[in-house]
Order: C-alpha cells, then sequence, then structure tokens
C-alpha cells in the first residue's frame, strides 16, 4: 500500500512540473500573438487562437510526457523531475522559436494572420502553424527518447 502512496505522490509532482511547463507554453504564445491570448480566446472566441492554443497545448503534453518517460534515473525523484522541466522548456523554446521563423517567411505578421478569422472560420494559417506545433513536439519528442 505504501507503493501505491509513493507513486501517487511521484505523479502528483510530475503533474505539478507538467503544469508549470503548460503555463510557460501558454506565455510563450501569448507573446507571439497580438492582444492577450486568455481575451482573444475566451472573450473574443476567435478560433484561429483556439486552434492554436489547442495545437500547442497537445504538443507540449506529448513533449512533457516524453521528457517524463527519459527522465527516468537511478539519481532520484528529484533529478526526473528537474530533468522533466528543463527537457520540457527545452520543447516551449523550440516551438516558439519555430513559431517565430515561420512567421519571418510568411506574408504579412504572422501571429496576426492567424488571428484573423472574420468569416467565422479559423484562418488556414492557424491550421499550419497548430501543425508546426505538434510537428516540432514529435522532434522533441524523438530528441528524448
Amino acid at each position: 500500500m505504501t507503493e501505491i502512496f509513493e507513486s501517487t505522490g511521484q505523479a502528483l509532482l510530475y503533474g505539478v512540473v507538467g503544469l508549470v511547463v503548460m503555463a510557460v507554453g501558454f506565455l510563450a504564445l501569448d507573446l507571439v500573438t497580438p492582444g492577450k491570448l486568455f481575451h482573444v480566446v475566451w472573450t473574443d472566441r476567435n478560433r484561429g487562437a483556439a486552434v492554436l492554443l489547442g495545437s500547442q497545448s497537445v504538443a507540449v503534453g506529448y513533449v512533457v510526457m516524453e521528457a517524463i518517460s527519459a527522465s527516468e534515473s537511478e539519481l532520484g525523484l528529484g533529478y526526473g523531475l528537474v530533468s522533466t522541466l528543463l527537457y520540457g522548456l527545452a520543447g516551449v523554446l523550440v516551438m516558439t522559436l519555430v513559431g517565430i521563423v515561420i512567421g519571418l517567411f510568411t506574408p504579412g505578421q504572422m501571429g496576426a494572420v492567424v488571428l484573423d478569422d472574420n468569416d467565422g472560420r479559423p484562418h488556414p494559417a492557424a491550421w499550419v502553424q497548430g501543425g508546426m506545433y505538434l510537428g516540432t513536439a514529435f522532434m522533441v519528442g524523438a530528441a528524448l527518447s
């Protein structure tokens, strides 16, 4: 029974680390998109922003999952938590950089373009950017395994 409680505690700690990485990912996406992301998604109900945020959330979750898998170590729980945090933050950094670089090669400001959903549908660029986040997560995840 003690093992169950110990494993539950470890899962909770990894969950907190994952939450921190997700929050940093949200802040990073907020920095590279026009307006306040929370307001744009929940108040303005912008579908393009929701596509980006949803894709990025899945991507960050995948990176954190792979980081947890890669963090198993005989050096202990603390090492695993720190390595998961660092690997997760590295994934967020790479995703953010990919978004910025893609924005440099697209017409107009990428953040503004993906948020253009005046006709009630997300701009196709939102789906492309979301796919870029997912593709980047797969690359980072593969690097961790």
